[in-house]
């Protein structure tokens, strides 16, 4: 089952406000962050903390009670908040770690930039190999924490090393080889909170470079729903497998719960037509789940990350059989 047992007490962000630790950057109590999201679904976050730099990010994680809960997003590209918001402090990197800083070969981005931005001031810069980036909607962090990759590029390919401060605030460098990155999969502790990477790339024609990325953007307008609110690839491709291909196998393009739709365009993504809640989402997703399993004796893995809580008083979304 995906919740907890007793439907939750209702969110009380003011409250945990008094027991935060002073900062440099912003906090706001009960934040609408699934607003925030692709899905545009989801409830607030009891609090918001933007930090200002990682020294301010490092030094609030010190002071912090540490039995208050911490969880990280990104851009919320990859993301589905479920309806009854995020307990304790969600931390969303922002302004303060967003800056691209091209250098030889080698690009060095905060977690918070956008990878498509890594990209195009890799092509400016003539830095030829960080293209797939331009595929991958996302951020710097989100793209370490689940070695995201796209038209034949991952971030294991181009990486140097990374930056994270821990859930005690002491920081860290770590190499490629210390990420054990593997398919979208990162092995770096689940509270490390990223905050930049290096990466490296090789001496390329800035037009040529350009031409690339511009194929790659057709090839995405082309076959995935990238103007409605989705969230990305929502099911990792199982070895040997293509999701989507087992998906429209299982009878399940077009299928709907709610305002929640399989795409008709690309089947490995879900949408939201308009008034889906976050659990017809996720209900969608394991009903679909549910058929390749049934049909094929495969469990596909989600690759969007769920968080949060029910509503209370919601039933939990039961998981696919067979699925851990």
């Amino acid at each position: 089952m995906i919740a907890c047992a007793e439907p939750p007490a209702p969110l009380a962000g003011d409250a945990l406000m008094q027991l935060l630790p002073p900062v440099r950057g912003r906090l706001a109590a009960n934040a609408p962050i699934g607003a925030l999201t692709w899905f545009r679904v989801g409830g607030p976050a009891e609090v918001l903390f933007r930090p200002a730099d990682a020294e301010d990010l490092a030094g609030f994680l010190a002071a912090l009670p540490g039995d208050i809960p911490v969880t990280v997003i990104g851009v919320g590209s990859n993301l589905l908040v479920r309806d009854g918001g995020i307990r304790g402090v969600t931390i969303r990197l922002g302004r303060g770690f967003a800056a691209v800083e091209p250098g030889g070969d080698r690009i060095r981005a905060g977690a918070g930039a956008l990878d498509v931005n890594v990209a195009l001031a890799a092509a400016e810069a003539g830095i030829a190999g960080l293209e797939f980036l331009s595929g991958v909607p996302g951020t710097v962090g989100g793209g370490l924490r689940m070695n995201a990759g796209a038209y034949g590029g991952e971030v294991r390919d181009a990486l140097v090393h990374a930056d994270a401060v821990d859930r005690s605030g002491t920081r860290h460098r770590l190499n490629a080889g210390e990420m054990r990155l593997s398919y979208r999969h990162c092995g770096v502790p689940e509270d490390w909170i990223f905050t930049g990477a290096v990466f490296r790339g090789n001496a390329g024609e800035p037009a040529a470079i350009a031409l690339r990325m511009a194929e790659i953007s057709r090839a995405r307008e082309a076959s995935q729903p990238i103007r409605a609110r989705t969230g990305g690839s929502t099911f990792a491709n199982p070895p040997g497998h293509q999701a989507w291909r087992l998906i429209d196998m299982a009878g399940c393009r077009g299928l709907v719960r709610g305002g929640a739709m399989v795409s008709e365009k690309h089947t490995n993504f879900l949408i939201n037509t308009g008034e889906a809640t976050a659990a017809d989402i996720e209900g969608l997703g394991e009903e679909v789940r549910r058929r390749v399993h049934v049909q094929f004796g495969i469990v596909l893995e989600w690759e969007i990350r769920r968080i949060g809580l029910p509503l209370p008083g919601v039933a939990p979304v039961a998981a696919a059989a067979g699925a851990r």
